[in-house]
């Protein structure tokens, strides 16, 4: 007899497993999640109405400026995250790219196609995107593009703000 994981539980693993032990801890325990009417997976998952990240099809989550924030309560989230140089804060808060030589500091846990939060040096979450490489591929390079931005905080609608 196939026993089902309760949806707050496999989340929970999900995050743990991909952003580190423990982490989903910061998470309160009313989510409410999406379900795909095909499937019947879980597609998103929300708090409040608000989307905190969404199930990819290769098994990543794809976190919601929101839902980084969240997340970032955790110490160890931080391994998840880049602080870019000052300079370049406005731009990838707007939505663009961040490239190698605009990296001040990342975390260890940073791989390619990683689901990656870019902060600022006080740790708010500026910006959230796809890392381009790993973690031991950002030191030298000059012209890469490091992380490719899928929602900056400039870029967003004003009604989505929680």
């Amino acid at each position: 007899m196939e026993q089902k994981l309760n949806p707050n539980e496999k989340i929970f693993y999900h995050i743990d497993a991909l952003f580190g032990k423990g982490v989903s801890s910061v998470l309160p325990k009313e989510l409410s999640f999406l379900y795909s009417r095909k499937t019947g997976r879980i597609k998103s998952f929300s708090l409040n109405d608000h989307l905190l990240g969404t199930l990819r099809s290769d098994g990543g989550i794809a976190l919601t400026i929101y839902g980084a924030s969240i997340l970032l309560k955790d110490s160890g989230f931080k391994q998840n995250c880049i602080i870019p140089k000052e300079e370049v804060v406005p731009f990838v808060s707007e939505g663009r790219s961040l490239f190698c030589k605009h990296i001040e500091w990342f975390g260890s846990n940073i791989m390619i196609g990683s689901e990656v939060a870019v902060i600022d040096k006080k740790e708010v979450v500026v910006a959230v995107g796809k890392s381009v490489l790993s973690q031991s591929q950002l030191h030298g390079r000059i012209g890469d593009v490091a992380v490719k931005v899928r929602e900056g905080i400039k870029s967003r609608d004003e009604k989505t703000i929680p």
